[in-house]
């Protein structure tokens, strides 16, 4: 793929409106995954109230919009050294800061109303969907949307707007998901044949485990500019969450024993 003749970034062009890749596929992730959240919300039901519901979702979406700013100014921490003006700090943004930031301000407000249900399993194969699309924006943004892979000599690498070739991790990352969705939607369908559904939650948490595993490793392919022990912010979110998750899971294994 090193010699196919692909000028980057890829955007929509309209007469005389150019439309940004990344901000096309962005919107179309919210749209597209929200329309798809509440088509799963009415055909299978829902365990949690429409008002603590609705709480929720704005609790899951302020808590990305900050988690994903927070950490992806945090990934770049020669901005914290050299301040580059106010209007880059919102700039930046990445998806795992968005999930966890979400995670937090999911089970905060949880925890202020008291809800005991878990509320993650609805979400999942819509943010998978959502998290595709939006990485086919990255991918047609190329280098300059800085979610681009390492110099690469592998014969599926090509030159992605940097002038040499790369990783496709952008592509990677659809290939991952696609494969995600597929895991985990059939351990739940042979679950449900077998008559032992997943216990409620159990969807989220393997997709939130898979997914932060995955870019834990995969962004060792990705320029980097670790921020401790040798792990950017991203990678360091990853982990602390994963051990986050390795603990939860301890404490309901002893519970369901214990029942």
């Amino acid at each position: 793929m090193q010699n196919v003749a692909v000028t980057f970034p890829i955007d929509l062009q309209i007469g005389a409106i150019r439309i940004p890749s990344h901000l096309l596929f962005e919107v179309l992730a919210f749209g597209i995954g929200f329309a798809y959240y509440q088509s799963l919300r009415r055909r299978r039901g829902d365990a949690i109230s429409g008002r603590m519901r609705m709480s929720i979702v704005l609790a899951a979406a302020f808590g990305a919009l900050v988690g994903s700013r927070l950490i992806g100014l945090l990934e770049h921490p020669d901005m914290l050294t050299n301040p580059p003006g106010i209007w880059a700090y919102f700039a930046g943004k990445t998806i795992v800061g968005g999930l966890v930031g979400g995670l937090v301000g999911v089970e905060l407000i949880k925890k202020i109303h008291g809800e005991k249900k878990s509320s993650g399993d609805l979400f999942t194969f819509p943010l998978i969907l959502a998290m595709g699309i939006g990485r086919i924006g990255c991918f047609l943004t190329g280098a300059a949307d800085r979610t681009t892979g390492l110099a690469s000599n592998l014969p599926w690498a090509f030159d992605q707007g940097s002038g040499h070739p790369q990783h496709p991790t952008s592509l990677y990352e659809i290939a991952f998901l696609a494969a995600l969705w597929i895991a985990l939607a059939s351990s739940a369908k042979a679950r449900t044949r077998t008559g032992q559904p997943l216990a409620s939650g159990t969807l989220f948490r393997r997709f939130m485990v898979c997914y932060l595993a995955y870019r834990l490793l995969i962004d060792f392919l990705k320029p980097r500019q670790p921020l401790l022990i040798g792990l950017t912010a991203i990678q360091l979110t990853c982990l602390l969450t994963l051990l986050y998750y390795a603990g939860l899971c301890l404490t309901l294994r002893r519970k369901s024993s214990q029942a």
